[in-house]
């Protein structure tokens, strides 16, 4: 018995070291507190609102009482996250909206921009969140490849449709959810679709990239309308989101256990994104990239105006602006 003990205290060892070296343990997060009727009379819009980080940032915004527009693919989802915000809120909460947005399909972005313009009086906080990660090869309603076809150009065209809102509504802000992984990815301006050769870790990477250049060149063209956009990087974080990643049968134990040591939970990454819709000290900040509530320094592939301008072009045509 003493041996089997042994065995698996040096095997358990040798894992937990593995895995703090794959997963570096994050600094712990302090989470934000605002005076309750920060956000009263606001109107925000968050993407992917029923799960991860877009569910834990709308149950923090809804506490600050603003109206919270959740657009959601996932009815249902929504309805049952909804419940889970409203009663988590407290008595003195705001109002929660839920409509419908797929944003793999550009009807379904144009559809839901019409009846926000039609409905709503302003929009003071636009947040993209929405997101897709390692998914097998798959092109969208439109023939796009997933992952470029829900991060970057789903939410291009949104943001686009929903541009005079928001500037009638200044002071107004755009938040855009990139990732850490932008780093390892390339704009492939010769086959942006991944027809030729598909990576699903690339194309990911990519699309957060396409992300921060979008943020980039949004900015630019945003100066002097009283509209801000800023990007931010979570993290790695507990969510759903990577849902099509294959693990292993025996490892799913351990990898779940290391996801409750050294990732953040959704609150603790909604932190970033709630900063920057809420703060007094990001007012007229605009075209940086937060981490952890503080600007983030950029590698010069995500800061390169050409490239955010040549791709602000392509991904116009791709959505029929």
């Amino acid at each position: 018995m003493s041996i089997a003990v042994l065995i698996a205290a040096v095997v358990g060892g040798g894992v937990l070291l593995f895995l703090r070296r794959l997963f570096p343990q994050q600094k712990a997060v302090k989470l934000l507190q605002y005076p309750a009727d920060t956000m009263r009379g606001k109107t925000v819009i968050v993407t992917g609102a029923n799960s991860g980080i877009g569910k834990a940032v709308s149950a923090e915004l809804v506490k600050l009482q603003p109206r919270v527009i959740m657009a959601c693919r996932d009815r249902r989802s929504a309805e049952e996250a909804a419940q889970d915000i409203k009663k988590e809120a407290g008595p003195e909460q705001g109002q929660v909206v839920i409509k419908h947005l797929d944003l793999a399909s550009l009807k379904s972005v144009r559809e839901f921009c019409e009846e926000i313009n039609k409905e709503e009086s302003k929009i003071d906080v636009l947040i993209n969140n929405a997101g897709i990660y390692q998914c097998p090869y798959t092109k969208t309603e439109d023939g796009f490849e997933m992952q470029l076809g829900v991060n970057h150009l789903g939410h291009f065209l949104l943001t686009h449709l929903l541009l005079d809102i928001l500037k009638a509504s200044a002071p107004s802000r755009i938040v855009v959810v990139s990732s850490k992984l932008y780093k390892h990815g390339q704009i492939n301006f010769d086959d942006l679709n991944s027809e030729n050769n598909y990576d699903k870790a690339a194309c990911y990477s990519q699309s957060k990239l396409a992300n921060l250049l979008f943020t980039l060149e949004l900015a630019r063209q945003l100066e002097g309308s009283g509209v801000t956009v800023n990007a931010l990087t979570p993290g790695i974080v507990r969510t759903r989101l990577g849902r099509h990643v294959q693990i292993p049968f025996l490892a799913k134990p351990l990898f779940h256990l290391a996801s409750f040591v050294f990732f953040k939970s959704p609150l603790e990454g909604a932190q970033t994104p709630l900063y920057l819709a809420c703060s007094p000290e990001v007012e007229g900040v605009s075209g940086k990239c937060f981490a952890n509530c503080t600007e983030e320094e950029l590698m010069p592939k995500a800061t390169d105006e050409q490239a955010a301008k040549k791709l602000w072009d392509i991904s116009r045509r791709m959505v029929g602006l």
